[in-house]
């Protein structure tokens, strides 16, 4: 170990174990000693090798501090310290002069020994490396400024900000500038929370401040939605809170536009001229009925509400029906259901649904079209043809073309079926619906499931082109199916059905 001119041997064996680097200077700057742990801390081997006084340890050794500012004299001040100014620690860049890419962290401080009559003795230079914790304060540094998250860093002592990232600055409009150095009163992030007195009383204890919502004021003096939250952490020694954020003005908009939308969608379904229900399938019940429905039901809405296939007159088969369809399709339209009145009667309507989602539940959003006066018309027209055509025996040929033509449906005028294109179950089924017989009497008959039937009566139709039952029957009848049975004798040679 290096020997100082006068005999400190206690002092030696007192600081030779050390952590902290000890380096001894006369008064007049002569640098006496230093142990082992000074001499590591500066990447040397011996004494010599710090030079022989303190303007020969600034040659070997470039000093500056943490901005690049080379350290002088008056940084160090020896001078004032000798004089009985107490000394402040000063953290530096050490890098040797001839290795510029070993740089070294240092805390460096003064303090004055004396003599027994109290004059200055020598100086004891106190090094600490902060290599370590500089380079991960500086790895901390810029993941923080990296990281998109929103984020500030509020001192504890005093409540100020200290730092802020550009992901804050994106996301409120500040600048840096405007942020550090202002307290947490003046930019409270805590504003608008229901948990705030909580959250306030958190952070100035320094414990974790759980996510919260609160409004941020902006530097427009508008405020954005944000989910914040606290985290302690020490940055140079220092107490700290880091405030992360999470911006909610996009949910807020899109719970707003939803809000907006569902209040459009409620005015024009109550509002609506035809009559309108929302309903689930399974079970089958009536969740909101317009006005609307329930007048043309001739019930109040707490008659319908929550019941299902009672209002149905076909009941469960008819929602059977419905949901086969709404299972091939999203939507279906022109889909014949009868709807039971306050009275018993039976309402004729043409339904298109679609499926929807209600607080996430299936559910069927249902139109319906009155059209009771109109079949009932179409039987009565059917008849008077029927009754006309009896006996045309005094009509001339065109009279009794253009009653023929009266009879044909629009349905579908491209394509026309004739009885020599229909299964025999299909001339079957047909035959009975001339008899006037439901679904239900058709599958007893013919001895078939009603979904079976139908099946047969939707193959039906669509070979023939029509969409409803009084359009099959006026179908059959101009081509001498009365329902009497005619074509169930003539659907099998041998007598059985298919």
């Amino acid at each position: 170990m290096p020997q100082m001119t006068r005999d400190h041997r206690q002092l030696h064996q007192l600081i030779a174990g050390l952590t902290d680097g000890i380096v001894i200077i006369d008064v007049d700057q002569t640098i006496l000693w230093a142990n082992d742990a000074a001499i590591r801390m500066h990447g040397v081997k011996r004494l010599a090798d710090l030079g022989r006084n303190l303007d020969d340890y600034r040659e070997r050794f470039r000093l500056a501090t943490r901005d690049k500012r080379p350290l002088g004299q008056d940084d160090i001040a020896i001078d004032r310290v000798i004089g009985g100014e107490e000394s402040v620690a000063v953290i530096v860049e050490v890098v040797p002069a001839d290795d510029p890419d070993d740089l070294r962290i240092h805390s460096i401080r003064f303090q004055v020994i004396t003599d027994e009559a109290g004059d200055p003795d020598y100086l004891v230079m106190v090094v600490e490396d902060e290599t370590a914790r500089v380079e991960a304060e500086d790895r901390f540094e810029s993941a923080f400024n990296a990281n998109p998250a929103p984020a500030l860093i509020c001192r504890l002592s005093d409540l100020r900000f200290v730092r802020v990232n550009q992901g804050f600055a994106e996301m409120t409009g500040y600048k840096r500038s405007d942020i550090v150095g202002r307290s947490a009163y003046e930019l409270d992030v805590l504003a608008g929370s229901r948990d705030r007195e909580q959250a306030i009383e958190r952070l100035r204890e320094g414990r974790t401040i759980p996510q919260t919502e609160a409004d941020l004021a902006l530097p427009d003096g508008g405020d954005k939605r944000v989910l914040v939250a606290g985290q302690p952490i020490a940055i140079a020694d220092e107490h700290c809170m880091l405030f992360t954020f999470a911006d909610l003005e996009p949910r807020r908009l899109a719970e707003r536009a939803l809000r907006q939308s569902e209040e459009r969608f409620a005015k024009a379904f109550r509002l609506s001229p035809a009559a309108c229900a929302i309903c689930r399938l399974e079970p089958l019940g009536f969740v909101e009925v317009n006005d609307a429905f329930a007048e043309l039901l001739g019930r109040s809405k707490g008659e319908i509400l929550g019941h299902g296939a009672e209002v149905l007159a076909a009941g469960g088969e008819a929602r059977e029906r419905i949901g086969e369809a709404l299972a091939r399709e999203a939507s279906v339209r022109d889909l014949d259901v009868a709807l039971l009145t306050a009275s018993g009667e039976s309402v004729d309507c043409l339904l298109a649904a679609e499926r929807i989602q209600i607080d996430d539940e299936d559910c069927v959003l249902c139109v319906l079209q009155d059209i009771t006066e109109r079949k009932r018309t179409e039987i009565e027209l059917v008849a008077a043809i029927e009754t006309v055509m009896s006996d045309t025996s005094w009509f001339s040929r065109r009279i009794v073309e253009k009653l023929a033509s009266l009879r044909q449906t629009p349905a579908n005028p491209s394509r026309r079926a004739d009885i020599d294109d229909l299964s025999e179950r299909e001339r079957g089924v047909l035959d009975l619906i001339c008899q006037g017989l439901g679904d239900k009497e058709m599958a007893a008959a013919l001895n078939l499931s009603p979904h079976t039937v139908r099946n047969h009566v939707a193959s039906l139709y669509r070979k023939i082109g029509v969409t409803r039952r009084s359009a099959a029957i006026v179908w059959a009848r101009e081509r001498g199916i009365t329902g009497n049975g005619t074509a169930t004798k003539r659907a099998g040679h041998d007598g059985r059905e298919t």
